[in-house]
């Protein structure tokens, strides 16, 4: 009679490189973000001529999930959550998200232990792509098709 081996739990990643060389990225992206955020919040996007049209605005006439992004991200930087909402209200509800995943990223680089791979983590990093692109359509069809939102078809 054979007996199947005991698996064991599954233990977690420890990154072996110093804490300044994990942090590296994680603090780059903030960097980049920031410096992002201030130039928007500088130069104002409703102003024509200082970025480009959105392609698919310029082709098909409606606005794709991003479109207000940037008036969204200026109103955002000077305090304006209600403009903001009215620009893009979807990047408004994903910003704090944004900004909680890159915590626990930081986090994550800061200790150098990433938690073991276990089935309930994998189904989420399977779904969480498809999640978020039926998220963004669904946000594109209304954005462009409910009248009251003031942007889109007809």
């Amino acid at each position: 009679m054979s007996v199947a081996p005991v698996q064991s739990a599954a233990e977690p990643t420890v990154d072996p490189r110093p804490r300044a060389r994990r942090l590296v990225a994680p603090l780059a992206t903030a960097g980049g973000v920031l410096l992002g955020t201030a130039y928007i919040r500088a130069v104002d996007p409703n102003q024509p001529g200082h970025y480009p049209l959105c392609p698919t605005l310029a082709l098909l006439g409606i606005d794709c999930p991003g479109c207000g992004g940037l008036r969204a991200t200026h109103a955002l930087a000077h305090g304006d959550v209600v403009t903001a909402l009215d620009h893009n209200a979807l990047f408004v509800v994903l910003a704090p998200v944004l900004v909680a995943l890159w915590g626990l990223w930081l986090y994550r680089a800061w200790t150098g232990v990433t938690p073991a791979r276990t089935r309930t983590r994998d189904l989420v990093s399977r779904a969480a792509p498809i999640v978020i692109l039926i998220v963004a359509m669904a946000f594109a069809v209304v954005r462009n098709f409910v009248p009251f939102l003031g942007s889109g078809v007809g």
